[in-house]
């Protein structure tokens, strides 16, 4: 059985996707929560721009809105592998093989962050 390949998102240009539920979604009010911190780091950070604090200074805070964001991304990762990566595979198939590629390429680019 072959079947259409999923259209691309005009927005993002990837695949995209009709779940029911992702991965995440057990632990979405933790991201969120996780988010929300980050943003207000963001707003910090642009305060202190705003009023010329010490470089390093600024730069000890973009360092840790960095590894708070990557600490989302790996979660998000880790979600991902162990529901829809591991749900394809039981499935088989094409999706599979698309599952496995999809989060192969994801791992690459956060390496390359």
């Amino acid at each position: 059985m072959t079947s259409d390949p999923t259209p691309a998102d005009p927005a993002t240009g990837t695949a995209a996707h009709d779940h029911s539920s992702h991965g995440y979604i057990t632990n979405k009010d933790d991201y969120l929560k996780r988010l929300r911190r980050i943003e207000g780091q963001s707003r910090g950070l642009q305060r202190m721009v705003e009023e010329e604090k010490y470089c390093i200074d600024i730069l000890t805070q973009v360092s840790a809105m960095t590894k708070a964001l990557q600490a989302v991304a790996m979660g998000l990762l880790e979600d991902h592998l162990s529901h829809c990566v591991v749900d394809a595979a039981v499935a088989g198939g094409p999706e599979a093989q698309a599952k496995i590629k999809e989060a192969t390429d994801a791992i690459a680019r956060l390496v390359r962050s």
